[in-house]
């Protein structure tokens, strides 16, 4: 619909911030929700210790499996996004939800490698179900501050991520893979908070039809557009391949340099994550004031000099270096995809898939590549080769500066 048809059926205004308790609640509610989709997820890197003892798994089997997670999640996400942008379908927020219990219940019970991708696979089209309408449901509540939206949606994800690896240690290490079905009750509840959710999302329709109608105002020619979304695109790769090393083998380089338990390796994971979560959330609402270019460039170009620290460091030090890492690269993922989805007004739902689905994508063909240089070269040659990905983040200066972003 039309900016100016949005306009004769509602008064309300995108730009305008909205300080309704309502709608900071809804926001809360999917951060919420994100907390407990991405908790579910962080189950699958932490026990992946225990399924290379207990199935004699390769580290290529190990990437394999965080591949097929990341590219079910990352493939669907963008089509899910373009096709609700233009037809909106709020009962999608649940729904995938019960694929992703369906998914983890199965983790809990299956005894062979393939049955332990086809459930990998089946919580990884719940997430790319759930990324595209809940990242536009936190835009729509943003009252106009988009990246305080988003990054508390974000960051979300990234304490649930966070908070996976501890639970893991404490309920499925100890205990065994069949208590995987206990994260299905957080899958439960979520069902029907994302329920609840979709019902403010319908109600709220009106609004999405407004925002949906909006032009861009950047000045910027679609040949500088696509080139700037090129660039992001590259800026997401050198970010995610290096996280896929922290998120999947971190405990691995503990256990392997330092020779510390796998429950010492799931606490430093869980300082690292934090630190990503702390990151995430300061990122949206710093883009907001000073800018997303700004803060693109510093996330990406300025951990560099620790990445390249951190192989030859001891374990203090890689300790510390780790949560410096986890909090500057962190700060970028909110900024990119509000600074996309302004390049691109109107396609919040596929801009939103197609980051989400890069992250994913990305993360997931890092770790089956970096998963298979291990298995040949050994862990600490994966940590050294890394450390130079963030220089990628030298490409920011090609990015547009413009009034708008």
């Amino acid at each position: 619909m039309a900016l100016s048809n949005a306009q004769t059926n509602t008064t309300a205004s995108p730009d305008v911030p909205q300080s309704s308790p309502l709608v900071m609640r809804i926001i809360g509610a999917v951060a919420l929700a994100h907390l407990i989709n991405d908790l579910i997820q962080a189950v699958l890197p932490s026990i992946y210790p225990m399924l290379k003892a207990k199935y004699d798994l390769t580290f290529t089997q190990i990437g394999l499996i965080t591949l097929t997670f990341q590219l079910t999640a990352s493939l669907l996400q963008p089509w899910v996004g373009y096709y609700t942008d233009r037809h909106p379908n709020p009962l999608l927020l649940p729904a995938g939800m019960v694929c992703t219990l369906v998914g983890i219940l199965m983790l809990s019970q299956v005894g062979s490698f393939p049955l332990i991708l086809l459930a990998a696979g089946l919580v990884g089209i719940g997430s790319s179900t759930f990324h595209p309408e809940a990242s536009r449901v936190a835009r729509l509540a943003s009252g106009g501050r988009y990246g305080l939206a988003q990054s508390t949606f974000q960051v979300g994800g990234n304490a649930g991520s966070a908070f996976g690896p501890l639970l893991a240690a404490a309920i499925i290490i100890p205990f065994g893979q069949g208590n995987v079905a206990w994260f299905g009750l957080f899958a439960l509840f979520a069902v029907g908070l994302l329920y609840v959710i979709s019902r403010w999302y319908r109600n709220h329709l009106n609004l999405f039809k407004l925002k949906a109608g909006q032009k861009a105002t950047h000045g910027l020619s679609r040949q500088r557009v696509l080139s700037a979304l090129v660039v992001l695109g590259l800026l997401v790769f050198s970010k995610y391949f290096y996280m896929a090393s922290l998120t999947s083998y971190y405990t691995f380089f503990l256990i392997e340099k330092f020779d510390v338990s796998i429950e010492t390796s799931q606490l430093y994971l869980f300082l690292f994550l934090g630190a990503v979560a702390a990151g995430t959330f300061f990122g949206g609402p710093i883009g907001d004031r000073i800018g997303r270019k700004a803060v693109i460039w510093f996330s990406i170009l300025g951990v560099a000099p620790f990445t390249l620290l951190l192989p030859y460091v001891d374990l203090f030090w890689t300790s510390v270096l780790s949560v410096i890492i986890g909090f500057i690269l962190a700060s970028a993922f909110s900024a990119i995809v509000v600074y996309a989805q302004e390049l691109v007004p109107g396609n919040v739902g596929m801009i939103a898939g197609i980051f989400f689905g890069l992250m994913f994508g990305f993360g997931g063909i890092g770790a089956a590549l970096l998963g298979h240089l291990a298995d040949i070269h050994g862990i600490e040659y994966v940590y050294s080769l890394c450390s130079y990905l963030p220089l990628f983040g030298v490409l920011a200066i090609l990015l547009p500066r413009t009034k708008k972003i």
